[in-house]
């Protein structure tokens, strides 16, 4: 999902940001870079203003680029102070689906598949990795292996739950 959608609706509503400790060392990892390449552009300092008797282009992407380092940055501070770390529940409450689960499924009673249910910001669906925000992570939700259940989104696709797998790290 694109960051600066997700820190919007999120601040809208006041949510948490739920994910991985491996997602948040990679959103920390970056927001140190963007610092690092801001301070870079700023020490190096803006090029002359006019060119001629016109504002100079280079000048203006310069500053445009500096605007643009600073709202990811404030973006990804936003998502570091309001992040909730995805943790495998208590032993007794890993027999139902929530956040960090692999889920082995079969889907319409032929192929087997593999989620993994993680937060919005995590989610990358050709690598297997749903949100828990979308219309099938959303239904996977609380239920158990051998559950089954339809999901018309928008075509009527039956789920049934083979196995819940809990990593020890997520």
């Amino acid at each position: 999902m694109d960051t600066k959608k997700a820190v919007e609706e999120n601040k809208a509503d006041g949510k948490r940001f739920y994910l991985t400790k491996q997602g948040l060392e990679k959103m920390k990892k970056e927001y140190q870079k963007l610092l690092a390449l801001k301070n870079l552009k700023t020490r190096s300092g803006a090029p002359a203003i006019f060119h001629s008797e016109e504002l100079d282009p280079e000048y203006m992407a310069y500053f445009e680029d500096i605007d643009l380092l600073k709202v990811k940055i404030a973006d990804l501070d936003y998502i570091i102070k309001n992040v909730q770390i995805i943790k495998a529940p208590n032993k007794k409450s890993q027999t139902e689906i929530s956040l960090g689960a692999k889920v082995l499924v079969q889907i319409d009673g032929e192929n087997n598949d593999e989620f993994e249910i993680v937060g919005t910001l995590e989610a990358n669906p050709a690598l297997g990795r749903i949100s828990n925000e979308s219309p099938v992570g959303r239904t996977f939700l609380g239920h158990k292996a051998g559950d089954q259940f339809v999901i018309s989104s928008p075509i009527k696709t039956t789920y049934k739950i083979k196995k819940i797998i809990y990593p020890k790290e997520i």
